[in-house]
């Protein structure tokens, strides 16, 4: 290997931004704030339509060898009884190609007519096969004509096209053989497999997944085949995020104002367990919230049976929402874009300020707060709770309390005692109807560092003056929380910050069940009203699971993907500076959370991150296996990231978004790398995870951690040793 490509961190060369200039090139693509969703032809695959009006498909991947039939069949029969509705498999060689022909006659024997996918990656000869027994294939147009050996090359434009050329008439063929057939086709992007020409022009990014997409798509409408669907996946959510966007106003560009190409949404190699859930619902849910997205893969390091009901859960909601959404007509009134671009990540600048000793906003991480209703009406029982739920997190922390004024004069006895018990953590207060109580808490002693004040359309403006005299009056800035739906949510701003004067504003917000676009209205009309840089609060409240109507403590799954969704998608947009939970689950249930779904938006890393792919067909080792006794080994390092991969189709790839890497070269073999370095092949795979071990503690990344050192992490940049919190998720 002859090391990174030149361009790999460049940005870029014809990514748009959202200036005012490139609006209108956006406007057709999606609504900001009430998106409807994307208009799609319909593609038929067997007996299921995708796109058009239908409903978001489901989706899996069996994880059996292809060339072991019944085990296939009897799992693609689990997949569809758990309500999978389209099933790939994957096909490494002719051999298996072929023998979909057998998995087919043995499902019809079964009475199953569930589509079946071939999963195509360096064989064009097994994709040729693999058309005449099923209903669609999936091809990674980085591995299907190209290579990937890291190789650095400049090519001038006539030796770019030349390859595009063979490119081209290598993939030729196929489109005509689907075409005839009548056989669906996927193109599916990876960003862990993108060529080394794409690379070297584009590098690792966006633009670079959609331009190697886009030159399969000309073959295919020169071909007059449109029974297409695209996929942008990667394992980072705001590269696949931001590549999905990109590809729709590729696709806008291309043919305006006509029904595009249906898109397959995923992230890919999101891991397991919480995680895994988290970074899918983030990437997944996020689109699907814009409207982008018609059918979807959970990719979990976990057996394909537990994937389908956390898709089920993500498309039930996103279609949800959207019924909810579609009901508002009121015009909304805004002008400014709600963030700084929708092709790139970038945080929302705001001004930094001290809130009693937490530093927010400016160049400081998104911070953490729990919102704590009863801690005031037994202080010191509730200070005692809350350090016993959190002393189970490892190395970080609740940032900040918010407390409700029930009796101010009990705030020094709560104050005192989480210090006591080692919990120095700032206090806000939550206050009611009573401007007094401002006053009333300041003269209890304990330092505030906000008061949190609930703003509706029917509050009057002698009660906003109220509150706003108070505040100046103490030195103690106020969030106000407005109630309101998104037309209304410009005029609450308008009346705030109507005398342009913010030096009482400490931030905004919205009503725990404000959705992802009505945080984008709020962050619009603030920019309307030349107060862009005032920090906002995210905030979100967590049920609890019940059984026969008592409360267990526990998360419901769906508590944990709205989480994701809501919170990761407007931290990939660049919106929030402190996610304050109001939690019916444990503390450190909801601590714990909010550090991941932070993580999983790539704006705090604070413990180990995996990227491990799902199982699959191709896999040369029990994944969650191995990835489980990595976490073992691995589970308390901080901020470093593992790519844990059971083949070489992404593996190599994937290694440009962490640290270190292991991944199956062969029967009972591991590669491990640092970076896209191998440093070592052939490895016994019962040596391979010491030996990773090693290379950890040789790169200087075997620490134990701390929180100081901390900062947000951009979209393809490795993050700084941060913290770590070693205990799983409760819920």
């Amino acid at each position: 290997m002859s090391g990174a490509p030149r361009a790999s961190k460049e940005r870029p060369r014809s990514s748009p931004s959202l200036s005012p200039a490139s609006v209108a090139m956006v406007s057709p693509l999606v609504d900001f704030f009430r998106p409807e969703r994307r208009r799609t032809r319909l593609v038929r695959v067997g007996d299921v339509e995708i796109g058009g009006e239908n409903p978001i498909r489901i989706q899996s991947m069996t994880n059996t060898d292809t060339l072991d039939t019944a085990a296939t069949v009897e799992q693609t029969i689990r997949l569809v009884e758990a309500g999978c509705e389209i099933v790939r498999v994957t096909a490494p060689s002719i051999r298996e190609a072929e023998n979909l022909k057998e998995i087919r006659r043995a499902l019809t024997g079964h009475g199953l007519h569930v589509p079946l996918v071939a999963d195509i990656h360096f064989t064009p000869n097994a994709a040729m096969v693999a058309a005449d027994f099923v209903e669609k294939i999936r091809i990674n147009p980085g591995n299907y004509a190209d290579k990937k050996k890291f190789d650095v090359r400049d090519y001038d434009d006539t030796q770019y096209e030349d390859e595009v050329k063979r490119v081209h008439e290598r993939f030729r063929p196929l489109v005509r053989r689907c075409k005839e057939n009548g056989v669906a086709m996927r193109i599916g992007t990876n960003h862990g497999s993108l060529s080394d020409r794409i690379m070297n022009r584009f590098g690792d990014t966006a633009e670079g997944m959609v331009a190697s997409a886009l030159e399969f798509l000309d073959v295919c409408e020169d071909e007059s085949y449109c029974d297409i669907v695209f996929s942008m996946k990667a394992s980072n959510t705001q590269v696949a995020i931001q590549a999905y966007r990109l590809l729709a106003a590729r696709l806008e560009e291309r043919a305006p104002g006509v029904p595009s190409y249906p898109f397959h949404v995923g992230v890919t190699e999101a891991g397991d367990a919480e995680d895994g859930r988290i970074k899918s619902a983030i990437g997944i849910g996020s689109l699907l919230e814009d409207g982008l997205g018609d059918t979807i893969r959970v990719s979990l390091t976990e057996h394909p049976m537990r994937e389908v009901p956390v898709a089920r859960g993500i498309a039930d909601r996103a279609e949800r929402v959207a019924r909810e959404r579609a009901t508002r007509s009121a015009p909304i009134g805004v002008i400014s874009p709600p963030m700084t671009s929708y092709f790139e990540h970038a945080r929302r600048g705001t001004e930094p300020a001290d809130w009693a000793g937490l530093s927010i906003g400016g160049q400081d991480v998104v911070r953490v707060e729990l919102e704590v209703p009863d801690a005031l009406e037994r202080p010191v029982e509730a200070a005692a709770r809350l350090a016993t739920e959190l002393s189970v997190l490892s190395d970080v922390r609740c940032e900040s309390f918010l407390v409700r004024t029930g009796s101010a004069g009990r705030l020094p006895a709560f104050a005192a005692e989480l210090a006591s018990l080692g919990l120095e953590t700032p206090l806000s207060l939550r206050t009611g109807g009573d401007p007094g109580a401002i006053t009333a808490a300041l003269g209890s002693g304990a330092a505030i560092g906000r008061y949190v004040v609930s703003l509706a359309v029917s509050s009057t403006e002698a009660s906003i003056s109220a509150f706003r005299d108070v505040a100046r009056d103490t030195g103690i800035p106020i969030e106000w929380e407005l109630e309101a739906r998104d037309h209304e949510i410009p005029g609450l701003v308008r009346r705030l910050l109507g005398a342009g004067d913010q030096t009482a504003i400490a931030a905004l917000s919205l009503g725990s069940a404000a959705s992802l676009h009505d945080y984008r209205v709020l962050t619009a009309a603030l920019a309307d009203n030349a107060a862009a840089r005032l920090p906002i609060v995210l905030r979100q409240r967590l049920e609890a699971a019940t059984t026969g109507g008592d409360e267990t403590g526990r998360m419901p799954e769906s508590e944990l993907l709205d989480a994701s969704v809501r919170l990761g998608g407007l931290l990939c947009d660049g919106i929030g500076d402190v996610v304050s939970i109001d939690s019916r689950v444990t503390a450190a249930a909801a601590v714990d959370l909010a550090y991941r779904v932070l993580q999983g938006a790539r704006q705090r890393t604070t413990r180990t991150e995996y990227i491990s792919c799902p199982s699959c067909g191709r896999t040369l080792f029990d994944l969650e296996e191995i990835t489980a006794g990595i976490k073992a080994k691995t589970g308390h390092l901080t901020g470093v990231k593992i790519a844990i991969m059971g083949c070489i189709v992404n593996g190599p790839g994937e290694m440009a978004d962490a640290d270190f890497g292991y991944v199956g070269s062969g029967a009972g073999r591991v590669t491990l790398y640092v970076g896209r370095r191998v440093v070592a092949r052939a490895v016994p795979e019962a040596e391979a995870a010491d030996r990773l071990v090693d290379l950890i503690q040789e790169h200087g990344r075997w620490v134990a951690g701390g929180l100081e050192g901390e900062r947000s992490e951009s979209a393809g940049e490795s993050a700084p040793i941060e913290a770590s919190a070693s205990e799983p998720f409760s819920g």
